[in-house]
């Protein structure tokens, strides 16, 4: 089953090892590849500070990625989605696509959030993909918005509001547990 569980101490080091791979790299618009000291500051404010949250994608309790939203004190009670698989026995296996039901259900549910937005490299088809499956909607695209590797690049913007997950929830989580991914 996959699940979203809370950060643990060791889950630092998993993170910082997984940041650090090429085919991860690629895909994080945010910066460059932090010192370790820096992803051990991210880390830590993740992990308390009440403006962000975050939770490590597991499979039958393993490690596979990461799903964090950021500015939830945002009065709108809106929130910026992240997410990544770092193992790549995750990839290609359905635990995207369960991991983002299962962060849209605490983002709409536990959080009580109205919108949730992302941004996403306009060249990464397999993310696009998967956040469209789950309900994202494209809302704008930005050129040049971000440089990766001293190169602009492309970025798509996507969001998804809690009327619309409310409509798309049972569908995906039938379709999920059906496909023994996830939890009835």
């Amino acid at each position: 089953m996959i699940e979203l569980r809370d950060l643990r101490d060791e889950d630092e080091e998993v993170l910082f090892q997984w940041r650090s791979e090429p085919e991860v790299d690629r895909w994080m618009s945010d910066a460059e590849l932090p010192s370790h000291a820096a992803h051990a500051a991210w880390f830590q404010a993740l992990r308390t500070d009440p403006n962000m949250r975050g939770w490590m994608i597991t499979r039958a309790g393993a490690p596979m990625g990461l799903l964090t939203l950021t500015g939830l004190k945002s009065h709108h009670r809106r929130a910026s989605w992240h997410w990544f698989l770092g193992s790549a026995e995750a990839r290609g296996r359905g635990v995207g696509r369960a991991a983002q039901v299962l962060g849209l259900d605490r983002a709409f549910g536990e959080l009580g959030l109205h919108k949730v937005f992302a941004e996403v490299m306009a060249d990464n088809d397999a993310a696009l993909k998967a956040q469209s499956s789950a309900g994202f909607r494209r809302e704008g695209y930005l050129r040049g918005h971000v440089l990766k590797g001293g190169q602009p690049r492309d970025v798509v913007l996507l969001g998804i509001l809690d009327s619309e997950w409310a409509e798309l929830r049972e569908d995906a989580r039938r379709a999920l547990s059906d496909a023994n991914l996830i939890a009835a």
